[in-house]
C-alpha cells in the first residue's frame, strides 16, 4: 500500500476521534445494525473542516479540498475497518457497500475557493469543493432518484431511492438590475445557476432567500445541451450584518435636536432625497417613505408598512420612489410585463418549477408595483389577498407536470408594497361621485378592501397644475445637468449616509411603552365608534391597530430610539387619521389636510412652532379619546 495513503488514513482516524466524528459514526452504525431492514448500501455523512485537517496533515487537507471524491474513498476504507474491527454492523459484507458523503463546514477564505455566479469564465471543470452564494429564484418539486446511479427512479417503493430537488440560484447583484434606477453604473452578466439538493438537503432552501452553499461543480448532459450545475453538500442561510454605526453628520444632528422627540425625523424628511426633489417639498410623503424603509425585515409576522400614493405628478413621484428603493439591498421595481407573485413553469427536465417573481425577490425589502390603476381586476384581487395574509398559494396540476396528484404550495411574501394611483387616470375612467364628505378623495378606481390593505393612503402636496417654484427649478436644472449637486445638504447627508442610516435603524429592536400603547388603543377604540354607519358598521378596518403600532415603531426606529414613546404614537395617529380622511372623510378628530408639516421648516423657530402645534394635536387627541372612548385612561406627561 502507498505509504502516503496509509498515513492519510491514520490522520483521518485521529481527526474523527478528536472532532467527535467517530462517536457520531458509531451512533449511525448502531441505527443501521438495530434496523430490521436490509441495506445494499450504508450511507454516512461526515462533517469536516478542511482547515482543521490541514493543521493535522497538509497533504490530507489538500487532498480533501482538491480531490474530494478520492478523499471520500480514504474515509470509506477507514470506516470499513472500524466497522469490521468493532463489529458495528453485522450485515456489512464489503467495503463497496459503504457510501461516504464529505460535508465541509467551511472552506479557506481564499478567492480560489469562491465560485462567483457573475464572473467569467465560469470554472465548472474542476470537480472539487467551491463556496458560492446567491438568491434562490426558482424551486422544483421533490422527485425520486436512485442513490447509486443518480438517475430518475419511477418506482416509489425502491429501497435505494431518495428525494432530489432542483433549485435555480442567481447572484445577488441581479437585484441592482431590478431596481429600475441604480447609483451603481457598473455592468455585469446575469446568469441563473442550477443546484442539485439531494436526500436530507431537499426542502432545505426557501424561494427568495439568500444562501451560502458549498458544493462540487458538475456538467449535466440534457440532449444536445450541456448544463453546468453544482452538487450541493452544505447549505447555510446568509444574513449580512447591517452597519453598526451612523454617519457623524447624523449623530451631530441627533444631538442638536435632542430637546424634542419630533425634530430629528422632521429634518430627516425635509432634506431626504434632495438628489431627486428639492428640500422642503413632499415632506409628508418622504417621512412615510422613510418609515416604510426602516420597517423592513425578513422575520415572520413582521410589522409591515405599505404605501399607496394618490398623485397627478406621476413622473416626480416615480423618480422619488425609485431613488428610495435603491437605499435597500432588496428594493425591487416590478416590471409590468411579468408576474408580481410566484408562478409555475416547466424546468429543463419537464418538472414543475416555482418562479420567484418580484414580490418574493423583494423579501425583507420593498416591492414597488407602479401605477395601481393599470392592473386588471384579478391582479388587484390577488394583491389584496396577499396584503391581508402575507402569503400566496401556488397550484401545481399533477397531470401537466408528470405527477400523480395535484399540489398546493404556500409561499411567504415578506415585503412592503409601494404603489401610486394617477388621479387624472382615475377621473377619466370613472364618473366622479357628487356626495363626497369633507376631506374625502375620489379613489373609486381602486376596490375599498384593497385600499384598506395598504397601511397608508397619502395625497402628495403639489398637484401638477400648481407645481411649486423650487420643484420646477429643480427639474429644469437636473434636465440640463443630471449629475449636478444642487444643494449643500446633498453633500452633508449623502445617499450613502442615508443608506447606512436606514440599514442601522431598521435593525433596532423597539418595544411599546405602556403610555404609547394606551394612546394608540384609546384612539383606535374611539375611531371605531366615530367612523361607523348604520349599514356597514365601523369603517375602520381590522388591520388599523396593526398599522398604528407599525407606524409608531417605525418612527421610534427613525428617531434611533428603542422605546416607542407617546410622541411616536402621535405621529402614527396623525398619519393614519389623514389617510382615513382621504378614504372616508373627516371625523370628530378633524385633523388638518397636512397634519405633520403644516408649514415650511426653514429655521429653529419653525421647528419650535411645529413642536407647539404637535403638542396641541396631542391635547386635542386626548380630548377625542376622553369623549369617544371614556373607558381608556391615558397617562399624560403632566401626570
Amino acid at each position: 500500500m502507498d505509504p502516503e495513503i496509509q498515513k492519510m488514513r491514520e490522520v483521518v482516524l485521529v481527526y474523527l476521534d478528536r472532532s467527535g466524528g467517530l462517536q457520531k459514526f458509531v451512533h449511525d452504525c448502531k441505527k443501521y445494525n438495530d434496523s430490521k431492514q436490509s441495506y445494499a448500501v450504508y450511507r454516512f455523512i461526515i462533517s469536516i473542516n478542511p482547515s482543521d485537517i490541514a493543521e493535522l496533515d497538509a497533504t490530507l487537507g489538500n487532498y480533501i479540498l482538491h480531490n474530494p471524491l478520492q478523499a471520500a474513498q480514504i474515509f470509506q476504507s477507514v470506516c470499513f475497518v472500524a466497522i469490521k474491527t468493532l463489529s458495528l454492523i453485522e450485515q456489512l459484507q464489503t467495503e463497496a457497500q459503504i457510501s461516504i458523503l464529505l460535508k465541509p463546514t467551511h472552506l479557506p477564505p481564499l478567492p480560489s475557493y469562491v465560485l462567483s455566479l457573475s464572473a467569467y469564465p465560469f470554472n465548472y471543470t474542476s470537480p472539487r469543493f467551491y463556496m458560492s452564494e446567491g438568491i434562490v429564484i426558482a424551486m422544483g418539486t421533490v422527485t425520486k432518484y436512485t442513490q447509486g446511479a443518480r438517475f430518475l427512479c419511477t418506482e416509489e417503493t425502491c429501497p435505494f431511492s431518495e428525494d432530489k430537488q432542483i433549485v435555480e440560484m442567481i447572484d445577488a447583484k441581479i437585484l441592482n438590475a431590478l431596481k429600475g434606477y441604480s447609483i451603481d453604473k457598473s455592468h455585469f452578466r446575469i446568469q441563473a445557476f442550477t443546484l442539485f439538493l439531494r436526500d436530507e438537503l431537499a426542502n432545505k432552501m426557501t424561494i427568495g432567500n439568500h444562501y451560502r452553499i458549498i458544493g462540487i461543480p458538475a456538467c449535466v448532459q440534457n440532449g444536445l445541451q450541456a448544463t453546468a450545475c453544482i452538487e450541493v453538500t452544505s447549505v447555510q442561510l446568509y444574513k449580512p450584518n447591517g452597519p453598526s454605526f451612523v454617519s457623524d453628520n447624523f449623530k451631530y444632528l441627533l444631538s442638536l435636536t435632542s430637546s424634542s422627540c419630533w425634530r430629528f425625523t422632521a429634518i430627516l424628511a425635509n432634506i431626504f432625497a434632495s438628489q431627486v426633489v428639492p428640500p422642503g417639498t413632499y415632506n409628508t410623503l418622504k417621512l412615510a417613505i422613510l418609515l416604510s424603509l426602516v420597517q423592513t425585515c425578513e422575520k415572520e409576522n413582521a410589522d409591515y408598512l405599505d404605501l399607496l400614493i394618490v398623485t397627478s405628478d406621476t413622473l416626480v413621484i416615480d423618480r422619488l420612489l425609485n431613488y428610495s428603493l435603491c437605499l435597500l439591498p432588496r428594493g425591487i421595481r416590478h416590471p409590468p410585463c411579468s408576474d408580481i407573485f410566484p408562478s409555475v413553469s416547466k424546468d429543463k427536465h419537464g418538472s414543475a418549477s416555482i418562479q420567484a417573481c418580484s414580490a418574493v425577490l423583494a423579501k425583507g425589502g420593498i416591492c414597488y408595483i407602479g401605477d395601481l390603476s393599470s392592473y386588471k381586476k384579478d391582479k388587484l384581487e390577488l394583491l389584496q389577498s396577499v396584503l391581508e395574509s402575507r402569503t400566496t398559494t401556488v397550484f401545481i396540476p399533477g397531470k401537466k407536470y408528470g405527477e400523480e396528484a395535484d399540489q398546493q404550495v404556500t409561499v411567504s411574501v415578506q415585503t412592503n408594497f409601494w404603489s401610486f394611483v394617477d388621479v387624472d387616470s382615475s377621473s377619466k375612467k370613472h364618473m366622479q361621485k357628487e356626495n363626497f364628505l369633507i376631506g374625502q378623495m375620489d379613489v373609486s378606481l381602486i376596490p375599498v378592501n384593497l385600499l384598506d390593505g395598504f397601511g397608508l393612503l397619502i395625497y402628495n402636496e403639489f398637484p401638477s397644475c400648481r407645481l411649486s417654484s423650487p420643484v420646477v427649478h429643480h427639474i429644469l436644472k437636473k434636465a440640463i445637468n443630471p449629475e449636478a449637486m444642487l444643494y449643500k445638504v446633498s453633500q452633508q447627508f449623502t445617499t450613502q449616509d442615508y443608506e447606512e442610516f436606514i440599514l442601522f435603524a431598521r435593525n433596532l429592536h423597539v418595544e411599546l411603552s405602556s403610555e404609547a400603547e394606551s394612546l394608540i388603543q384609546g384612539y383606535y377604540l374611539a375611531s371605531r365608534r366615530v367612523r361607523r354607519d348604520s349599514i356597514h358598521g365601523s369603517t375602520l378596518s381590522a388591520s388599523a391597530l396593526k398599522i398604528l403600532i407599525s407606524l409608531a415603531k417605525a418612527h421610534a426606529k427613525l428617531s434611533l430610539r428603542r422605546t416607542v414613546l407617546q410622541e411616536d404614537a402621535v405621529i402614527a395617529i396623525l398619519l393614519l387619521e389623514s389617510s382615513l380622511t382621504l378614504k372616508h372623510g373627516t371625523s370628530a378628530l378633524c385633523v388638518a389636510p397636512n397634519p405633520l408639516f403644516p408649514f415650511d421648516l426653514s429655521d429653529e423657530n419653525s421647528l419650535q412652532e411645529r413642536d407647539i402645534y404637535l403638542m396641541q394635536c396631542y391635547h386635542q387627541l386626548l380630548k377625542f379619546i376622553a369623549a369617544y372612548s371614556p373607558g381608556i385612561h391615558i397617562n399624560t406627561n403632566e401626570e
